[in-house]
């Protein structure tokens, strides 16, 4: 045992905690990071961070083990320290696992911005969130799309999803469904890079993001950051557009790092906005106001269409909602329950026909509604969502994933795509901000 060098566990979800590694701690002769915990996640744990990536410290890379083994893993190697780098988290269980860490005789700690952000030589502008599921990507896309119809080339670099083979991972791009395929995301992957390909945009992520940015540049004039769950984002922002949800009120300052991100916003959106009242509008105003008094505050659209969608009133339906945001992103459902009730259809709950991979989602997370979260990180999870479908006792699936279920499952039953965008409601806008952003640096 090297006792020189400080001893670190980076507690993480396959994500931030590999990209807080490589900016802070991969070549500091200090440290020794023991291991990567890994929790969200189903599957992430029981693999190594390979030795290409972890430099020369580490020649035969780090261990990742599962989040329950964190208090055994800091006193049987004399744990000096553990980062904490994951996200959408409320602040009372952050401090439950600092408490964890503290019993343990380990220090406890948060790697911020300055630590952790990329430099671009591109102008940034990045879409955050106080929460998961608060309508980031079709901002993203929205923001990409305008952009090309000013004649801009952007390149959106999304937040890290690697729940595979690291080393393969390191640099990804995305430019068509081929390269999905070749690449064998996960239904979560592609929930968040198919829509943006459907519009004509390229995506990177990966792994390593300085090598990840490197190759973004090198395609684009403009950088879109396509921020996952509520973190911050991986590189520096000029133009830092940070989402709240009136469907989730009071939750803009109850988790982390949602309620940093939201301290650090240029524009704060409300999300969904149509779909309150006025007087919520206002009272979101106010605890905007209260933790940020700098930031513009403007209010925005979700407005959700249904294939077909005068065909189901009465009928039968089976509703599929986008994963991540019916788990740790906390919501009853989403825009396929949106959709589906509002066309008059009797929503179906999946709950009697759900095997035991899907049993246990719903078990773990007794907030989800009568609806199915489209949940497929390994093979066994998409043959249950396949299965799940066929087996219960509907007409047909009203899908609000933004990707072409039906296309990857091949089920037998009809699947109706609820499909949902970004709209301004009032001028000048979020369009406006992005015109006097464009301006500002000679690209407009």
């Amino acid at each position: 045992m090297n006792r020189h060098r400080r001893r670190v566990v980076i507690m993480g979800a396959a994500g931030r905690d590999f990209h807080n590694f490589l900016q802070v701690f991969r070549d500091d002769r200090t440290v020794e990071v023991i291991a990567f915990t890994a929790t969200q996640i189903p599957g992430i744990a029981a693999r190594r961070f390979p030795a290409t990536l972890a430099g020369v410290l580490y020649p035969t890379g780090i261990p990742i083990v599962d989040e329950q083994f964190l208090e055994e893993l800091v006193r049987q190697q004399h744990v000096d320290e553990v980062v904490f780098s994951y996200s959408d988290i409320s602040h009372l269980e952050v401090m439950h696992r600092a408490s964890r860490v503290l019993a343990s005789g380990a220090s406890f700690s948060l790697p911020g911005p300055s630590q952790t952000m990329l430099h671009s030589r591109r102008p940034v502008i990045a879409v955050s969130a106080v929460r998961t599921g608060c309508g980031k990507s079709q901002v993203a896309r929205w923001l990409v799309q305008r952009l090309a119809a000013d004649g801009l080339r952007s390149a959106v670099i999304r937040h890290p999803m690697p729940y595979g083979d690291l080393e393969s991972q390191r640099v990804q791009r995305f430019a068509s469904r081929h390269d999905l395929e070749r690449a064998r995301c996960t239904i979560e992957e592609r929930e968040e890079y198919e829509p943006h390909l459907e519009s004509g945009a390229t995506v990177f992520a990966g792994v390593d993001y300085a090598a990840v940015l490197a190759q973004a540049e090198q395609d684009a004039q403009l950088i879109v950051w396509d921020g996952g769950n509520n973190d911050f984002p991986f590189v520096h922002p000029d133009l830092h557009i940070v989402l709240v949800d009136p469907m989730r009120a009071g939750d803009e300052t109850t988790h982390h790092p949602g309620e940093a991100v939201l301290r650090m916003a240029d524009v704060v959106l409300i999300a969904k906005s149509d779909l309150v009242e006025a007087a919520l509008i206002e009272r979101m105003v106010g605890a905007i106001r209260a933790v940020n008094t700098h930031a513009r505050i403007l209010r925005g659209a979700s407005p959700v269409t249904l294939d077909d969608g005068a065909t189901i009133a009465g009928r039968r339906v089976l509703v599929i909602e986008d994963g991540p945001t019916l788990t740790h992103g906390g919501m009853a459902h989403g825009a396929g329950w949106r959709a589906a009730t509002d066309a008059g259809a009797g929503i179906v709950d999946p709950r009697p026909w759900a095997g035991p991979e899907l049993a246990r989602i719903f078990a773990a997370h007794p907030h989800i509604g009568p609806v199915l979260p489209a949940l497929g990180y390994y093979p066994a999870q998409i043959e249950a969502l396949r299965a799940c479908i066929e087996a219960c006792d509907a007409e047909l699936v009203v899908s609000g994933s933004p990707i072409d279920l039906a296309a990857l499952l091949h089920v037998a039953k009809p699947v109706l795509r609820a499909r949902y965008r970004y709209a301004d409601v009032e001028k000048p806008g979020l369009a406006g901000v992005l015109r006097e952003f464009l301006r500002e640096r000679g690209l407009a």
